[in-house]
């Protein structure tokens, strides 16, 4: 758990009264390589920090291809917010990637600890505005603006993830066909 309440220290440092309370509803879990954490069309119920594992983050077009979103590497908090907030399922597959280590705690009671302990809250909000706000707008404008080989290239700086991720993961990642990689990467 040492990880887990330095993450959360990072953004708002938590009293012990309010650590002991979000540690009463965790729970450490294992997931095998290929399981789904949250599938999409199911409600989203838990959230998730990745103790160890790689996790991705995906949807299925019409065609059935599988589109990730983004993925998440040790130390890295992970739900499908988006529905958790609005109470609805989610439209997005969570996967473990290599088998995965996580702590994981119920959305419902972890909602109920933000209403209750104000530091707690404060993290979550700091945590939102910086993931949700300052670290997705760039991603939003990338996937507008820049070219697949110009992502890729801004892929390639993130060694840790690059090294673990499949070639099928980053083509998709990038919007593009395994064989359009092939090529991208032949140009560098």
């Amino acid at each position: 758990m040492k990880e887990f309440l330095e993450q959360i220290n990072e953004y708002y440092p938590l009293s012990d009264k309010t650590v002991a309370a979000l540690m009463d509803i965790c729970s450490i879990e294992r997931y095998d390589k290929n399981t789904l954490l949250l599938e999409s069309g199911a409600m989203a119920r838990s959230y998730y920090f990745i103790k160890s594992g790689l996790v991705g983050y995906y949807t299925t077009d019409e065609q059935g291809n599988t589109i990730y979103k983004i993925f998440f590497e040790e130390n890295s908090f992970v739900a499908s917010t988006s529905a958790i907030i609005k109470a609805e399922p989610s439209d997005f597959n969570i996967v473990a990637l290599e088998d995965c280590t996580v702590i994981q705690y119920p959305a419902k009671a972890y909602r109920d600890l933000l209403h209750q302990y104000h530091d707690l809250a404060l993290f979550h909000m700091y945590y939102l505005e910086k993931n949700w706000v300052v670290k997705k707008e760039p991603l939003e404008i990338s996937l507008k603006y820049e070219t697949a080989k110009q992502r890729y290239l801004l892929l390639l700086e993130n060694t840790s993830l690059y090294n673990r991720l499949k070639q099928h993961h980053i083509a998709s990642y990038l919007g593009i066909t395994p064989t359009q990689l092939s090529r991208i990467k032949k140009e560098i």
